[in-house]
């Protein structure tokens, strides 16, 4: 490994470190504010109060009211909770919801799951870009369907779907919908209104706040039964003990998010296309993959000819640099994402791709750094496949 420079960190969609500002939020309530906000006394109201002015400031992030954000343990729980809640609850009403192929694999398994107890799910197909199809996804309604659930963007290849064609048709068949919009937060301006959406899963992780937080949006109108039993907390909707620390972390996340986000965005989509210019240009056989202007400002994901991600990934560890082949959640399997795959690439294809995702605490210096390495690590590799053939 190259010791020589500092380690620069280009996978921020798999993690994101906690802000400074944040944690200095959060430590009071390890110590002198530490109490319970179900306790009936002082220090137990002055939790209370700022579980209450946290989900406040959670619900001016996505334009939501007060009352209608529930706080989880993360993203993963959000999903199981407004999948699998909505469904067990309204099943007298209908047992068909509809996904789509390039999902993240929490909503994959958890519909693989309602499948087993006797629900129809179906995955409407996207086109080569990884974007849902409106016309597509209305042709797989039928007079069962009670529940859609399509991700805001991905957070593979950073295509952003048609949310708000989407509520809007599901607001017009009486379908409910629900995103998991983690891979947009902080990225996207979210608005639960605007996009007539009835459940939303988000992550305090995902904007620079404390893993093991998330929360679920609803809708007045569509709640789902609770799928952790306790003692009651969060109206009855989410059982256990609430994680104070973490709670004002994701609040004091979101404030900062809600104000730097336009800045942080205008940056890193600076980065991200000058990463796929000058990529797509000095590479021969190389490609972008996602949709080229309706995705992500902070993600580049390419493939590369003749090469696997894998091999890419490990040269740019040698060299000190973090990034990814694809989701965090699923890279712990062989297998090609089904994502590219969805998208209609073959397996030797979605095998050979690099994903880049830049952040709060980049600087030009890291992107810099990043081009001089790629072309030198794909040349090198290329040089050493037994099936790489340059074209003429």
């Amino acid at each position: 490994m190259n010791t020589s420079r500092p380690e620069i960190y280009l996978d921020y969609q798999s993690s994101k470190p906690v802000d400074p500002r944040v944690l200095d939020e959060m430590i009071p309530f390890f110590t002198e504010k530490f109490g319970n906000p179900s306790a009936l006394h002082k220090v137990g109201d002055i939790a209370t109060d700022a579980l209450e002015e946290s989900r406040r400031e959670i619900a001016k992030f996505i334009n939501a009211d007060d009352d209608e954000i529930v706080f989880t343990s993360g993203a993963t729980e959000s999903n199981n909770f407004a999948l699998l809640g909505y469904m067990l609850k309204n099943k007298r009403k209908g047992n068909h919801v509809i996904i789509s192929e390039v999902e993240h694999i929490s909503i994959l398994n958890i519909a693989k799951y309602l499948q087993m107890q006797g629900f129809n799910v179906t995955r409407v197909p996207v086109d080569r870009y990884g974007r849902v199809s409106i016309k597509k996804l209305e042709r797989r309604i039928t007079d069962q369907t009670i529940l859609i659930s399509i991700g805001y963007a991905s957070n593979e290849i950073g295509t952003i779907q048609p949310v708000a064609e989407i509520g809007k048709l599901a607001r017009e068949r009486g379908i409910k919908f629900h995103t998991d919009a983690v891979a947009a937060e902080g990225a996207v301006d979210l608005d639960v209104k605007r996009d007539n959406i009835d459940l939303m899963s988000l992550s305090s992780n995902d904007i620079y706040g404390p893993r093991g937080l998330g929360v679920l949006y609803i809708k007045k109108g569509a709640r789902p039964n609770p799928v952790i039993q306790g003692g009651g907390q969060e109206k009855g909707l989410r059982s256990g003990t609430e994680n104070m620390p973490a709670i004002v972390g994701m609040q004091a996340a979101a404030r900062i998010m809600k104000k730097e986000m336009k800045s942080e965005v205008k940056r890193f989509r600076g980065w991200r296309d000058r990463m796929i210019k000058q990529i797509l240009e000095e590479i021969p056989d190389s490609y972008l993959n996602g949709h080229p202007q309706g995705r992500l400002a902070s993600n580049a994901h390419f493939r590369f000819d003749g090469i696997e991600g894998e091999s890419i990934l490990i040269s740019f560890k040698d060299e000190g640099i973090s990034v990814s082949t694809g989701s965090a959640c699923s890279s712990k399997t062989l297998e090609p994402s089904h994502t590219l795959i969805a998208t209609g690439l073959l397996h030797e294809e979605a095998h050979g791709s690099l994903q880049f995702t830049v952040g709060r605490f980049n600087e030009d210096s890291d992107i810099d750094r990043a081009l001089e390495v790629v072309p030198k690590v794909v040349n090198r590799l290329r040089k050493l496949s037994p099936i790489y053939k340059a074209r003429k």
